[in-house]
């Protein structure tokens, strides 16, 4: 199993947005998390998650520290992934979320 995070890309962004992580029109993304990750490391994974159903996984690059929330002011790490990712022949469910949760990957296909 590949380990990761999950991250609910907001209604709001749409349907394009997930699409654009596996189609490749973009060939990198940045999705952020609060604080410092203490289990994530470059060369996990970010599973995308849009009206609870999980539609692929990005490979993490690289992991920048000293971010900070343009609204409150934490601090946050920005987690920079490689596009185009692996995109699922068919969503399946999954739960969205606020925030960041990790994740270990039971549910990807083999």
């Amino acid at each position: 199993m590949a380990k990761g995070i999950t991250k609910t890309v907001p209604a709001k962004a749409g349907i394009e947005t997930v699409n654009s992580f596996y189609d490749g029109s973009v060939s990198e993304y940045e999705f952020h998390m609060a604080g410092k990750p203490s289990k994530l490391r470059v060369g996990d994974y970010v599973y995308t998650i849009f009206g609870n159903l999980l539609y692929g996984r990005m490979k993490i690059k690289e992991l920048i520290g000293g971010a900070s929330n343009p609204k409150s002011g934490k601090a946050r790490t920005l987690i920079m992934v490689e596009a185009p990712g692996e995109r699922l022949k068919e969503p399946i469910p999954k739960e969205g979320h606020r925030g960041t949760r990790y994740y270990d990957g039971s549910d990807w296909p083999e």
